[in-house]
């Protein structure tokens, strides 16, 4: 199926090993998982960063296949959970981002256009989440609330 904003068709990339096993030279409990999963959360950072410090600094792979749960389940237990989803936080940051850019470079058309198609997937995906029940109902979006917020 093609992307939505553009003309090409799927992506190739590596897979994970189909592997439904704990691999034997990970050394950590599911107790000591949980507790570096709640640590690293304190420090500010998000779900999908968590698994990229357990994966680089701690050696861990996968945490779901050692604990049983995943980083997001463990975050909801411990009410770590950010009110905002993380994929709409993302996408707000890129939009920031490409705010900046547009500010010192007023001519650049592409980004022009990249802005429009971040806002439009930014509201396509709160109408989701609100219809999904995990964003509220009354949640709104503006830009300058935005950039004070994030």
């Amino acid at each position: 199926m093609a992307r939505m904003h553009s003309r090409k068709k799927g992506r190739a990339g590596s897979k994970r090993p189909f592997v439904t096993k704990p691999q034997s030279w990970v050394s950590y409990s599911k107790e000591e998982i949980e507790q570096l999963v709640v640590k690293i959360s304190k420090t500010g950072k998000l779900a999908s960063q968590i698994g990229l410090v357990l994966r680089d600094s701690y050696g861990i792979p996968d945490v779901h296949k050692l604990s049983s749960k995943k980083i997001g389940q463990i975050l909801k237990e411990h009410k770590l959970e950010s009110k905002i989803p993380e994929a709409l936080i993302s996408l707000i940051k890129k939009e920031i981002q490409i705010i900046k850019h547009l500010e010192a470079n007023k001519h650049d058309m592409p980004s022009r256009r990249g802005l429009s198609l971040t806002g439009s997937k930014i509201k396509r995906l709160t109408k989701y989440y609100k219809r999904k029940g995990i964003l509220p109902a009354d949640w709104t979006y503006s830009r300058d609330q935005a950039k004070i917020t994030i």
